[in-house]
């Protein structure tokens, strides 16, 4: 009956609609189009000075641990320690001095499980600087907790109050032979 209701010749016959359709997809075209790339696996032609690539070292692997931010690089003189605690007084954190007696780097003791580690919580040293505007009254600390703790590592932090979080943190101080 259904069989009845639609002709052959309606089904064979297409509309203007369907003549303009997209084609089928016919399959990936030839890569005769595309340019052709050599392989070069000189690395040396790639980079060019002017003369031989010297590459540097950033950090010796023996010896050598690597502790909080720009701990790769030499201790911070005065002067470069000032202009860090400006940049933390200039974003509006709260500078806060840390001490650790033991570690001044992560380590595994008490736990192998991935992802624990002992070392990451320090002793405060003192109240976090609330109302600070000047760098040399964080510097002043830094000397202080120096000379009461003269084996144990410093670090000055900087608190957002506004987003309740650590922006920053870094080594000030290491004990002789570190």
């Amino acid at each position: 009956m259904a069989s009845s209701m639609i002709s052959s010749p309606a089904v064979t016959s297409a509309s203007p609609a369907q003549a303009n359709m997209v084609a089928p997809f016919t399959g990936l075209k030839s890569l005769a189009g595309f340019p052709v790339r050599k392989a070069n696996n000189d690395i040396t032609s790639i980079a060019n000075n002017g003369g031989r690539v010297q590459c540097m070292q950033v950090w010796p692997p023996l010896g050598k641990k690597k502790f909080e931010t720009l701990s790769y690089l030499p201790p911070l003189t005065t002067e470069q320690l000032l202009k860090e605690v400006e940049y933390l007084l200039r974003k509006g954190w709260i500078p806060c001095l840390e001490f650790e007696l033991e570690h001044g780097f992560v380590y595994r003791e008490n736990n192998r499980s991935p992802g624990y580690y002992d070392g990451r919580y320090w002793t405060m040293w003192k109240l976090p600087m609330f109302g600070c505007t000047d760098a040399a009254q964080v510097l002043a600390e830094l000397e202080e907790a120096k000379k009461a703790y003269p084996s144990a590592f410093v670090r000055i932090i900087g608190f957002d109050n506004v987003r309740q979080v650590q922006c920053i943190s870094f080594i000030a101080h290491r004990p002789p032979g570190y």
